[in-house]
């Protein structure tokens, strides 16, 4: 007989695997597009892109709910409803403009790629560090999963003399910590609101904020926004609409660590992507990264021996 539980389980690191794979394949378009456009234009068309692509499916959605059930649907237009969705999409909004912005900032700084990723994935650290001090545990086997992820991540994505720290460094690692406060709070608010309707907020949110740091510290040409168009159609439509999207769905019911180790396989897939796409050699070392990533997130996946039903 199959186990519910872990059908679900399965479907949603699914779900996030998909999320990874698709991340892995951004940063090649991210780098393209910061050579015609800024880190806030390039942040704020991503982000308005991803608006546009979910809010015809969310209409779709929420007609179709009306029709089959009732009941949610008149909980969905209700005040408390309302409220974790503008919150929730707020916070998620700026949390994942900051964490764009800083990761864009890195990148014009000249951090090379395979040291943005290791980096940036840094988040499957500060994800249960901050745990801690909101009072949430994490078990033995998956802190053992992170030192093994991070060993993973040094093969996988720098050089084997390692790399000196510079300013564009500082932005990513902030971007990491960013990242980091990314999932908690979609953690926090995915169990109270729909996980299509919180995405869509949360590009809604973001694009209003990055637009105005656009007007701001900016000066965008349309022959920019015209030569970063392919760019920013990858990166709003595959990274924003679709993958963040499937991040928020694919985090409901999954430990946020758990869930951190697998979004940071996109460091692995965009290596992989390289290797079979772009004929880029995959190194000895760079397999040992990958396997030791592999290894950290089946281990991650692994249940408790003990489940605690007393709590619910």
């Amino acid at each position: 007989m199959s186990n519910p539980n872990l059908l679900f389980e399965l479907r949603q690191s699914g779900l996030l695997l998909i999320t990874a794979f698709i991340w892995g394949c951004s940063f090649v378009a991210q780098s393209i597009g910061m050579e015609s456009v800024g880190p806030y234009t390039f942040t704020a068309s991503r982000m308005a892109l991803g608006f546009v692509f979910l809010l015809p499916i969310v209409a779709m959605l929420r007609k179709r709910l009306a029709a089959s059930q009732p009941d949610e649907s008149e909980r969905r237009r209700s005040p408390e409803y309302r409220r974790n969705l503008i919150l929730g999409g707020f916070l998620c909004g700026l949390c994942l403009f900051g964490g764009e912005a800083l990761q864009q900032f890195g990148l014009v700084h000249d951090t090379e790629v395979g040291k943005a990723g290791f980096i940036t994935a840094l988040y499957i650290v500060f994800v249960p560090l901050i745990g801690l001090f909101l009072g949430q545990k994490s078990r033995l086997t998956l802190w053992l999963a992170v030192a093994i992820a991070v060993a993973g991540l040094w093969f996988l994505c720098l050089p084997p003399e390692g790399f000196s720290i510079a300013l564009g460094d500082a932005y990513i690692f902030l971007c990491a910590i960013v990242f980091s406060l990314h999932i908690l709070v979609i953690s926090r608010f995915v169990t109270k609101v729909n996980g299509i309707e919180l995405s869509m907020m949360q590009f809604f949110f973001g694009s209003i904020i990055a637009f105005t740091s656009m007007m701001l510290f900016e000066h965008p040409t349309m022959s920019g926004f015209m030569a970063a168009l392919p760019a920013i159609l990858w990166a709003g439509i595959m990274s924003n609409g679709i993958a963040y999207t499937l991040q928020i769905v694919g985090q409901r019911g999954m430990n946020e660590t758990a869930a951190s180790l697998i979004l940071s396989l996109e460091s692995v897939f965009s290596v992989l992507a390289g290797w079979v796409v772009l004929n880029e050699i995959l190194t000895p070392r760079e397999g040992l990264g990958c396997v030791l990533m592999a290894v950290a997130v089946v281990l991650a996946q692994l249940p408790e021996r003990k489940k605690k039903i007393e709590s619910r």
